[in-house]
């Protein structure tokens, strides 16, 4: 797995571990909460029809380190977009589920010009009135599956089964996205700053969605100038996971 430093003026050097999947146009791909391997077997798919997949490792999550001055999505957002300057890519469309929609959504109000489109995938970040997102950290695992699946038996684990790397592995994701998300689950400004957006924006939702409700999604759409709302119906936050074709029929579509 290489590992690229990324040089940002307001961080210093971040130490950023990358997996790379196919040859082609290039995506990058960035993972929610459950980590880099819930995004691993959409990453193949992608690859599959021509493209080059590029899914780094949110710094603190996987085992891998973060720098204490690293502790929001913009910060992760500029580090990405600073990540695609020395990857020295062009074109790039930019995919998020979850956090990594946040953090997706954040790197197109930065405007690099090496992005040219996102895919908003039951992202994070907005306060919607009337529809909170789910209070994550209060949640217990098996909560957490119920809120997030349009089918949770599929997905549902028992944690205390699981090796004890596993645990430490799941410990380890948690503290990261709790130092991320310090100042809570959503931001209040990211909603009026969308209109600043002006690369093309598909919107995917899985209407099942409990962690962050379909009203959400339709937030994106309204704020961002021509964004486009695609919901699938047969899942919830993970479309990924549920839904995978559906989801990828929906990206090249939208990269056409």
């Amino acid at each position: 797995m290489p590992t690229y430093t990324v040089h940002s003026e307001r961080l210093g050097p971040v130490r950023v571990e990358v997996t790379e999947y196919g040859a082609g146009r290039a995506f990058l791909l960035l993972h929610g909460g459950a980590g880099p391997q819930s995004v691993a077997g959409f990453a193949e798919m992608l690859a599959a029809t021509g493209a080059r997949v590029i899914v780094p490792v949110h710094p603190g999550f996987g085992g891998t380190v973060r720098p204490d001055d690293l502790d929001s999505m913009r910060g992760l957002a500029l580090t990405y977009n600073r990540l695609l300057d020395e990857l020295d890519l062009t074109g790039v469309t930019v995919i998020g589920n979850s956090i990594g929609g946040w953090i997706a959504a954040e790197m197109a109000i930065h405007a690099s010009p090496r992005i040219s489109g996102v895919v908003l995938a039951d992202a994070g970040g907005l306060e919607v009135e009337d529809h909170p997102a789910a209070d994550f950290f209060s949640l217990t695992p098996d909560q957490v599956t119920e809120m997030a699946y349009y089918q949770p038996d599929k997905f549902r684990i028992d944690v205390a089964a699981l090796p004890e790397q596993a645990k430490a592995a799941m410990a380890g994701n948690r503290a990261a996205l709790q130092a991320y998300t310090v100042q809570g689950m959503t931001d209040p400004s990211l909603l009026g700053r969308l209109g600043s957006v002006r690369v093309p924006v598909l919107v995917v939702w899985g209407a099942a969605d409990r962690i962050y409700p379909l009203e959400h999604g339709e937030a994106f759409a309204k704020a961002i100038p021509d964004a486009r709302l695609v919901v699938l119906d047969e899942a919830g936050h993970l479309p990924q996971l549920e839904v995978p074709s559906a989801l990828l029929a929906a990206v090249l579509d939208f990269t056409r």
